[in-house]
């Protein structure tokens, strides 16, 4: 009995750590992806009363990598632990590779869209106590993950209230052999050729060019911000998306800063991204203090 107990403790200990920062808890979940076929781990920023308010259910922000990134990087290479202190949410950070969140048209295991959707979401909900309707979920990523969250809101509008973007790689799917440099092999077989069917179906400005006006009510609000220091090709791609959403009369706001395509700039505009999130998701209630 003493050994089999120790055995389970032991396959926890494989797919579940948990890390204590001065703001809160830190969990590390080693999830296995059965559509993927790979371990996807995802890291979790719990509210700091997560713990005390044990019936109090919390909205859930997904924040999403970049390109050559992990899902390490934004605990690592950022303070989001500590700005996330501030608010009564559930910050989770998925891997994704260099998937482009995105159904690959040529490797049939690479689903990084399916994975979100179908296995994360759900394993989040399952594990912690989290709002399970589209008011307490909200999605943002930088670059690659910035792309990725502006898809999710527009093709799976039902899942999320919001999606917000910094230095999002709008353009991925337009991209010229020059601009990709060495990766343009990789991101014709990510999306296909021109016209085809993956291409266009993950192709933003296609998207919001073919979208009805009656949908656009049921769509989420969307931020996004980029500095005019980016690369010409991310710069461009997000004002025209801003202009295109304008000319559809898409809510949304786009903010042209000072900055580059660096962690400094990530980690002064996540902090705006919490913030609006926090707006546009339906909070808990303020904790009641009592009185001497």
């Amino acid at each position: 009995m003493k050994s089999s107990r120790i055995v389970k403790a032991f396959l926890l200990s494989l797919t579940f750590c948990v890390a204590t920062f001065a703001s809160g808890r830190v969990d590390t979940v080693r999830f296995q992806s059965k559509l993927i076929n790979a371990s996807l781990p995802y890291n979790v920023i719990l509210p700091a009363d997560y713990e005390t308010s044990r019936t109090t259910r919390y909205p859930v922000l997904y924040l999403l990598h970049g390109l050559m990134g992990h899902y390490s990087d934004w605990l690592q290479r950022t303070n989001v632990a500590d700005y996330a202190a501030d608010y009564r949410m559930i910050v989770v950070m998925p891997e994704g590779n260099d998937g482009w969140y995105t159904d690959s048209a040529g490797v049939p295991t690479d689903k990084y869209e399916s994975y979100i959707l179908k296995e994360l979401i759900p394993d989040v909900q399952q594990r912690y106590r989290t709002i399970e309707a589209r008011y307490g979920r909200a999605i943002a990523g930088l670059s690659m993950g910035g792309y990725g969250a502006v898809k999710f809101g527009l093709k799976s509008p039902s899942t999320f209230v919001f999606a917000g973007s910094v230095s999002g790689a709008f353009g991925i799917t337009r991209i010229s052999e020059k601009d990709a440099g060495d990766r343009w092999q990789e991101f014709q077989k990510l999306f296909g050729p021109a016209g085809g069917e993956t291409r266009v179906g993950n192709d933003l400005f296609e998207i919001i060019g073919k979208l009805a006006a009656a949908r656009v009510p049921a769509l989420p609000y969307f931020y996004f911000d980029c500095g005019t220091e980016d690369a010409p090709w991310i710069f461009a791609a997000n004002r025209d998306l801003s202009a295109l959403m304008f000319e559809k009369k898409i809510p949304h706001e786009f903010r042209q800063l000072p900055g580059d395509h660096s962690w400094a700039y990530w980690d002064r505009q996540v902090q705006e991204v919490l913030k609006i999130a926090s707006e546009k998701l339906r909070m808990p209630p303020a904790k009641r203090t009592s009185r001497a």
